[in-house]
């Protein structure tokens, strides 16, 4: 009886050491928690010095590297596979070697990169942003954190400590960038062990006009019910399209996690299953004139429930990498590079662009004391707003929108 009192209270010992171990795990993750603020300064390191100007080309290449831990033979557990840290420090390494010659080769004035690790157990705590950045001449790089946790206890083995995030690099000098935060779907405690998504904004000012290119990467939503997808992207679209409204050229580039709804992508169909799956970006939320671009030659994306498997027909595909263009930027040459997946599950995404001249973004002769500038006809203007004659510089067909309490008749 003594013997079985005895076994009982240690084991009853052992489950509240346990209890108590949870306890305090999900203390310590509650006081850690990421919680950046809705907008936050970047820094900006390196030295960029090429310009821009209405009238010049530009070219642009976005790729979400899988922090180097997911190549060809590696799956994942919230894809339907089983594996959490699936490659060896030399592979990681051999894909981050793999990642900067893409980039040097193929030589875009930005590139935009998305889960690029700074200090994680996954990536064996190596800093790929500082590798990449270092690796690549003539680039400034930003970096906005979207995955910072102390420790994430799951699964066996666990994730452990993340720190991940997106990165732009850039041959034009940008002058100021930030942090935007999108709305987070989880509620606490799953919250804790999740992303908190943003988008990476940097603005570059277009040599003679008081106009900027305005980049914006993003990675948004992937493993929630729909909802994520939905909120984020609509802070998206009033991001870009109040960049736009202010005569600036806008860009996004990065993994959608969506499909753009003016694409067919029937050639990439769900297989079924316990397959994850992407949503549909209706792009009818945008305004007219708005460009959603992806290349279907290629897949984009692929799935990570079994390492690749490019003999079998019914391997999952995915299209959710692309772009999203201004009005008053025009696109050509958009292309997805077929590396088959060998390093990341992601293939790269690139086009060239060009800054129109003589749209919206150029320089014009208000009215005067008007503030205001230039619109394509027809837009609508908010109650605070009113439409004046355009006079001067502004394309035939186009009006003033000024401040009510700053405009003349």
């Amino acid at each position: 009886m003594k013997k079985a009192l005895k076994i009982m209270k240690i084991i009853g010992i052992v489950i509240a050491v346990m209890v108590l171990a949870v306890i305090v795990l999900f203390a310590v993750l509650t006081i850690t928690e990421f919680k950046p603020d809705e907008t936050t300064p970047v820094v900006i390191n390196g030295t960029a010095t090429k310009t821009l100007a209405p009238g010049d080309s530009f070219s642009l290449l976005s790729w979400n590297i899988g922090y180097a831990g997911l190549s060809e033979t590696a799956d994942f557990f919230m894809d339907g596979g089983r594996g959490v840290k699936t490659q060896d420090k030399d592979q990681v390494l051999e894909n981050i070697d793999a990642f900067t010659s893409l980039i040097q080769k193929e030589d875009a004035d930005v590139v935009f990169l998305q889960e690029i690790d700074r200090s994680s157990n996954r990536s064996f705590y190596l800093n790929e942003f500082d590798m990449i950045g270092s690796s690549l001449t003539g680039y400034e790089n930003a970096f906005a954190q979207n995955f910072k946790v102390l420790f994430i206890p799951y699964p066996v083995p666990p994730i452990g400590k993340v720190d991940s995030g997106i990165a732009t690099f850039s041959r034009f000098d940008a002058y100021t960038g930030e942090r935007i935060s999108l709305p987070c779907p989880f509620s606490w405690p799953v919250r804790m062990g999740n992303l908190k998504r943003c988008l990476l904004l940097e603005r570059i000012a277009l040599e003679g006009t008081d106009k900027e290119l305005v980049l914006v990467n993003l990675h948004l939503e992937a493993f929630d019910e729909g909802e994520g997808k939905i909120a984020q992207t609509k802070a998206l679209a009033k991001v870009m399209q109040d960049e736009y409204a202010k005569g600036n050229y806008v860009v996004a580039a990065g993994d959608f996690n969506q499909s753009f709804s003016n694409v067919d992508t029937s050639m990439y169909p769900l297989q079924g299953g316990n397959l994850w799956g992407p949503g549909m970006l209706d792009v009818s939320q945008f305004d007219d004139g708005w460009q959603f671009l992806m290349d279907t030659t290629h897949p984009t994306g692929r799935s990570l429930d079994r390492p690749l498997d490019e003999a079998d027909p019914s391997f999952q595909y995915y299209m959710i990498d692309g772009f999203i263009l201004s009005p008053n930027l025009s696109a050509e040459n958009m292309e997805t590079l077929d590396l088959h997946f060998k390093n990341t599950d992601h293939n790269p995404v690139k086009v060239d662009a060009e800054v129109r001249s003589g749209t919206r973004g150029a320089p014009a002769e208000l009215v005067p004391q008007s503030r205001g500038r230039c619109l394509p006809e027809g837009i609508k203007a908010s109650r605070d707003y009113f439409l004046l004659t355009c006079r001067g510089k502004c394309r035939a067909g186009q009006r003033i929108l000024g401040l009510c309490n700053k405009c003349t008749a």
